[in-house]
Order: structure tokens, then C-alpha cells, then sequence
């Protein structure tokens, strides 16, 4: 018996592997059974059955996602007024392009987007949704619209969504009114929960893996009285900027008395719920004590060089046994491997050091695959995150025939496609056992793209 969902069967599939990372390791001719779109059963030294693919990951999730910024690629790269060009100016443009913004493109970008992090081998989206309401900062007859159309595009897409509606009220610590750039966002306690309401209703014409949590921005954007009673309106995971500028840090410092993070751990109760999103201004103390939370760092390599937030100190939260994920934040490039080779390298630039991440026992490719696989899945509040029965099936497989992995093996193979391949290695995607990626394109990309073209045609010709 088998379900389809956009047209891809989703029940009753065999996928069988040349090597495939397990649980317990590496193992060769792994066939894995797919039921109701989770891992039913995986044997080892299986016969050839199924789907044949060459090596076969957990596909993990993208933990941090604004949709709509991709749509801005490439238009913040000449200086501004400001000799000293920086994040604070960089988000003035941004403002300007939220007032052209309407919620047929907002589908079409979030579309798009969705269909990049799949071709990249991501097989869940974790939206960080903020952008809610008309440019006038008027809510739309629907109030939860724009998540309506996050939905919708992950009806078209075929991705996992964790979708994380924002609580955005404050244009800084102070408690001053949001500014003009900003009214599209705003919402005082009681509208944004019933804007939640409205946005978990538009998941349940989804799949049932969508899942829902809660984004309060940061310490700058909520009351820091408000944070209790915003965990409570979900169980879902609980997402939040901290720390990722300076000029945040010293203007929470001079408002709260101490730094962002030890309020933070003083007064949020943070746990595996948790994921911290950038925490590139952290002293040692504190990224020690924020490891030992078990909440995970989300972390956007890209982003964060693009933007100049500074550096994550990654061997530091290692030694502390913290847990990580990646997510591709601004959506100035979309692509799993160099998010995972950013990481890495911005340690090795930091400390001049070689395989920073690197365990005696796990290369450097293995520890960066096996954090992001299982700190996405907890970010996402999702049963993902490794190849094990009973999890969904989110699988990306690579190609063993293409030159930078032929003759590789365990974990060189994850070491090959990192640091000498790209995301062109990736052939086959799952998520939650649809099949939504073949032969290394969206089963729907030209459809995705030919809309998400006009929509960026538009947009730059008003810019």
C-alpha cells in the first residue's frame, strides 16, 4: 500500500545504499524500508533492492531561516555613506525591501528557498518567521497570512517545516516603539498569540511532520517579562537571537546590568528546548556554561561572515559537550557543505590551527555531519537526525561515481564532499520519505524557479 504527497510515494520504499552512516558507524549495503514516511527497517549487507544510491547520510535539518532576505543576495555589496559599513547598515536595506514585499511573493521566495536547501541536502526548513503583517504595519484580514504562505510553500515544495513565528515588539532594550522599517513585524503578547494560532491551523494541511514552536527575537525586541509566558504557548522548540553583535551586547550590558548571555542563563531557564541562534559574542565563561544547557548553538557561518559578526568559538562549545546545527539565516547562498567548511575554517583562522573540529576518533567531516544531523533534528523539534527505525526518513545521498569521491570510504568520503566537492554531489533527497530531489534537481525546480524570477525581476527593478 502506498500514500503520495505532491505526487511522491511516500510509503513502502526501499532505498539501498553502497555505504551508509549508521548509529553505530559506517556500514556497506545498507537497505533501508520506508513506511508512512519513517524508517521502518535497516539491514546491513542487504542484497541490491530498491532505489540504488551511493552513500547514504541523515539528512540534516537547516535550523535558521529568513525566506524572504534571499531575494536580497548581491544587493549590499557597495558601501554606503558610512565609512565603516556594518550589520547596523546592512539592515536598513533590508527594511526598504520589506515596504515591496507582497504575500504572493513571499510564497514564491519561500518556495524557492525551500527548493535550494533540499538540492543543497537539507530535508527540513526551520523558519524564523517575523515578517507578519501589510508594510503600513496593518495585519492582514487573515492575521497569520504570511504564514499561510510559508506553508503553502511548503506544500509545493515538499520540505520538513519547523515554522517559528516571531514576538517582536520593542525596537530595542529600552522598550522604545518599533521604527518605520520595522512595523511589519510588531505584535504585543496577546495578537501574537493568536497569530500563532492561526499559523499552527495552516500547518495541518500539511504532512504531519510540520511542526511548530516559538521564536521570541532577542533580548533587544522582547520584554524581558514576556519570555515565560511565550514559552508557554507551545511546546515546540524555542529559538533566539543573542549575542551576535557588539553594539547589542554593549547596549543589553548597559540595560540589564550584565551581558546577554549571562542574563540569558540567569533568567530564561534555558534548555534542550533551546536553540540559540549566532552567539558569536560570547566570552569563555560563558560559552562553556551555555554548552553545558544542552541547548544548541545555531549557528550560520555564511551569514555571519557576510554580516562581519565575529567568530563562534566551536572547539571551546565541543569541549564543553554543547550541540550544534547550521541554518543559512540570510539566504545569501544556500549550500550545506559551505556552511559545515565555514565552520571549520573559522576556527582553523582563529587558533592557526588544522582540523580544529577533529576527534582522535572522527574526522573533521564526521563530527561537523553528525553534530549538524542531530543538532538540527533537536532544533527542529524533529524525530530526524540519524538513520535509525522509527525516525522520519530524511536521507540525502551522494554521488560515488563523481571524481572527488570515487575510492573514498567512511568517513573520507564525508571529509571529500566538504572540503573538496560542493553540494553537486548530492543526488537524492528525502525528507520524511519523499522523494523531492532526483538525480540532484527538485523534482519541481523549473516550476519553482521561473516564479521566484519574475518575483526577483520585480523587486529589483523597484529597489
Amino acid at each position: 500500500m502506498s500514500a503520495h504527497i505532491n505526487g511522491v510515494k511516500t510509503m513502502d520504499q526501499i532505498i539501498w545504499a553502497q555505504q551508509a552512516l549508521l548509529p553505530t558507524g559506517w556500514a556497506k549495503g545498507v537497505a533501508v524500508a520506508i513506511r508512512n514516511g519513517r524508517i521502518d527497517r535497516v539491514s546491513v549487507d542487504a542484497d541490491p533492492q530498491g532505489t540504488h544510491v551511493g552513500t547514504l547520510l541523515p539528512a540534516p535539518a537547516n535550523l535558521h531561516s529568513h525566506a524572504f532576505q534571499r531575494a536580497m543576495a548581491g544587493m549590499t555589496e557597495r558601501r554606503g555613506p558610512d565609512p565603516r559599513d556594518s550589520f547596523w547598515t546592512w539592515r536598513q536595506l533590508m527594511y526598504r525591501f520589506l515596504d515591496h514585499l507582497t504575500p504572493d511573493d513571499v510564497e514564491a521566495i519561500a518556495a524557492h528557498v525551500q527548493m535550494e536547501m533540499l538540492e543543497a541536502g537539507y530535508a527540513c526548513n526551520v523558519e524564523f518567521h517575523y515578517l507578519h503583517h501589510q508594510p503600513d504595519g496593518q495585519p492582514y484580514d487573515r492575521l497569520a497570512e504570511l504564514s499561510e504562505r510559508i506553508a503553502a510553500a511548503t506544500e509545493t515544495t515538499g520540505i520538513g517545516l519547523t515554522l517559528l513565528p516571531v514576538q517582536y515588539q520593542f525596537g530595542g532594550c529600552d522598550g522604545r516603539a518599533l521604527g518605520p522599517g520595522q512595523r511589519r513585524f510588531g505584535n504585543d503578547i496577546d495578537r501574537f498569540a493568536r497569530l500563532l494560532d492561526g499559523a499552527q491551523a495552516a500547518l495541518r494541511h500539511l504532512p504531519e511532520d510540520a511542526a511548530i514552536g516559538v521564536a521570541p527575537h532577542s533580548l533587544r525586541a522582547v520584554g524581558r517579562g514576556d519570555f515565560a509566558a511565550l514559552a508557554a504557548l507551545t511546546d515546540g522548540p524555542i529559538h533566539l537571537h543573542l549575542a551576535e553583535q557588539t553594539a547589542e551586547v554593549d547596549e543589553v550590558k548597559a540595560a540589564y546590568g550584565v551581558r546577554p548571555v549571562e542574563w540569558a542563563l540567569d533568567n530564561l531557564g534555558i534548555d534542550a528546548r533551546w536553540c540559540l541562534i549566532h552567539i558569536t559574542q560570547m566570552q569563555p565563561h560563558e560559552t562553556a556554561a551555555l554548552a553545558r544547557t544542552g541547548a544548541v548553538a545555531g549557528l550560520c557561518p555564511i551569514t555571519e561572515s557576510s554580516l562581519g559578526d565575529g567568530i563562534f568559538d566551536g572547539v571551546n562549545w565541543l569541549a564543553n559537550g554543547g550541540r550544534f546545527g547550521v541554518g543559512s539565516d540570510s539566504n545569501i547562498r544556500i549550500s550545506l557543505t559551505e556552511e559545515l567548511r565555514t565552520l571549520e575554517y573559522s576556527q582553523r583562522l582563529r587558533d592557526q590551527s588544522r582540523a580544529a573540529l577533529a576527534t582522535p576518533e572522527k574526522s573533521t567531516g564526521r563530527v561537523l555531519l553528525d553534530g549538524v544531523a542531530a543538532g538540527g533534528a533537536q532544533a527542529a523539534g524533529r524525530d530526524s537526525g540519524a538513520i535509525s527505525a522509527g525516525l522520519w526518513a530524511d536521507l540525502v545521498a551522494l554521488d560515488m561515481d563523481h571524481f572527488n569521491l570515487a575510492g573514498t570510504h567512511g568517513d573520507q568520503t564525508l571529509d571529500s564532499w566538504i572540503f573538496a566537492g560542493d553540494d553537486s554531489l548530492v543526488t537524492d533527497v528525502w525528507a520524511a520519505g519523499r522523494h523531492q530531489v532526483q538525480a540532484g534537481r527538485h523534482i519541481r525546480h523549473d516550476e519553482i524557479a521561473s516564479r521566484y524570477k519574475s518575483v526577483l525581476q520585480r523587486l529589483r527593478n523597484a529597489l
